[in-house]
C-alpha cells in the first residue's frame, strides 16, 4: 500500500510538472515584435524644414514623414524597401504627413532620389520599424 501511494505521489508530481511546463513554453508576442512588422503603403516626397518633431532637417537629409494614424514615432528609425526594384534604405521619422494614407510615407527629397526619380512622384514600398 505504501508503494502504490508513492507511485501515485510521483504521478502527480509528473503531471503538475508536465502542465507547468506546457504554461511555459506557449510563445507569447512581445510589442517589440509587433512593431517590427511590415507594412505597405505609397510614398511620395517633400521639401523638409521644420518637422512636426520640433527638428530642423535639410533636404539632403534621409528623412521620413508619418501618417497620424501611426502615432508619434518622433526619432525612430525605420527601414524602406521598393516593393518593385527590392532597393532598401534606414531613414529617421522627423514630421508627420496629414494628407497621408495609413501606411504611406512622405520622403525627403535625397531619400526618394535614392529609390526613384523625383519625377516619378510616387512608388509602393514595404516598410517597418528598426
Amino acid at each position: 500500500m505504501q508503494s502504490s501511494f508513492g507511485l501515485y505521489t510521483l504521478f502527480i508530481a509528473c503531471f503538475a510538472l508536465a502542465f507547468s511546463a506546457v504554461g511555459i513554453a506557449v510563445p507569447v508576442e512581445s510589442s517589440s515584435s509587433l512593431t517590427k512588422r511590415d507594412l505597405t503603403g505609397k510614398a511620395t516626397w517633400f521639401n523638409v524644414g521644420l518637422g512636426s518633431c520640433g527638428l530642423t532637417n535639410v533636404d539632403s537629409d534621409y528623412i521620413v514623414a508619418l501618417s497620424p494614424a501611426q502615432g508619434s514615432h518622433c526619432n525612430q528609425q525605420i527601414r524602406i524597401t521598393d516593393e518593385t526594384t527590392g532597393v532598401s534604405a534606414t531613414a529617421t521619422v522627423r514630421d508627420t504627413c496629414p494628407g497621408c494614407g495609413a501606411d504611406d510615407l512622405d520622403l525627403s527629397p535625397s531619400l526618394f532620389s535614392h529609390f526613384e526619380s523625383l519625377d516619378k512622384g510616387t512608388f509602393q514600398v514595404n516598410w517597418s520599424f528598426i
